[in-house]
């Protein structure tokens, strides 16, 4: 008899763009899962009361005892720990004409272009003068400096022409007729990537110039083909349930981690940052969120990622974060 599936938790809110990254990511691997309603903006106890964990992101996910930390390696895990081999989708399907997946490429794509260079040009038209003085202030607290809303306001056509230049790079690439972005049988992780920022960005008044239909007849197609394909997708499965940060704890903790062995611990590469195994060390991010760190002990690193174990109020927990675009310290266990 096969073991019992570990539970699958995103912890999420509805307004977060990367948080229906992650959902899209589920459902084109049709895997059940819960979800955990956070704040907008903090205090988030479900986080970092009853998990312990200081990083402020969202969305992170859960698989068992296993708390994933940003999008890119939520969705290598996802694909990883529940395979095509076993019946599930994936993000990183074939090439419509043959060969292995391109998921290396995919993966940098994701990453490298279009959470690290296309995403930082959206934000700017989100109605600012709108949002609650608190929400500006919380968001200020996240990038480690003041926001000044006219600044922001004031920038939107540097934005607009920023982001129409890349829809021209997304136009071109489908110009041959392409279904999909790197033309595979299937929808990929590219597609969810970029598809997330302009079907999100639709919502915003500032942002319909983007969608022109005569400069961009097949990145309009594409973007609708995509949300049918997600749509489709979703109404076939069984809708994810509702989990009270408490409930979500308790099942976090009850459940069993991953083997240490499938991450492992690269010496080499722990020398290099001047840690060992078992050393308390903590982590954050090299561009927004650098003063909210995770410490734990360092358990697990490779060249992928880094686990620590966390010591939490309700039990003891695996944390997982990239390695790329992270940055680890040695560091001491914050007192209670």
């Amino acid at each position: 008899m096969a073991p019992p599936l570990p539970p699958v938790i995103i912890y999420q809110y509805d307004t977060s763009p990367f948080s229906h990254k992650i959902d899209n990511v589920l459902v084109l691997k049709n895997i059940t899962h819960y979800k955990v309603d956070v704040s907008p903006t903090l205090p988030r106890p479900e986080i970092t009361d009853l998990l312990g964990i200081a990083y402020r992101r969202i969305p992170i996910l859960a698989i068992g005892n296993d708390i994933y930390c940003d999008t890119s390696l939520i969705a290598s895990a996802l694909e990883r720990r529940f395979p095509v081999s076993a019946g599930y989708g994936t993000i990183f399907p074939r090439p419509k004409h043959g060969g292995s997946p391109d998921t290396g490429m995919v993966k940098a794509f994701a990453r490298y272009y279009a959470d690290a260079v296309l995403f930082p040009a959206a934000p700017s038209l989100i109605p600012w003068e709108k949002l609650p003085p608190s929400f500006v202030e919380d968001r200020s607290m996240f990038f480690g400096a003041t926001i000044n809303v006219d600044t922001i306001i004031a920038s939107r056509g540097k934005s607009l022409t920023v982001l129409s230049s890349h829809l021209s790079l997304v136009e071109e690439q489908l110009d041959d007729g392409r279904e999909w972005l790197f033309d595979t049988e299937l929808p990929s992780f590219a597609d969810i990537s970029i598809h997330f920022i302009f079907n999100w960005l639709k919502g915003f008044k500032a942002a319909r110039a983007l969608y022109d239909a005569a400069a961009l007849p097949h990145t309009l197609k594409w973007l609708d083909r995509m949300s049918a394909f997600i749509n489709k997708k979703r109404l076939a499965q069984v809708a994810s349930q509702k989990l009270s940060g408490a409930q979500a704890a308790t099942l976090i903790v009850s459940s069993e981690p991953e083997s240490y062995d499938v991450v492992g611990f690269d010496n080499a590469e722990a020398e290099r940052i001047g840690l060992k195994l078992g050393a308390i060390a903590q982590v954050f991010p090299d561009d927004t969120g650098r003063n909210y760190p995770t410490f734990g002990k360092l358990v697990g690193l490779n060249m992928d990622e880094a686990v620590f174990e966390v010591q939490g109020p309700q039990g003891l927990l695996r944390c997982h974060f990239p390695r790329l675009g992270f940055t680890i310290l040695p560091g001491r266990l914050p007192r209670l």
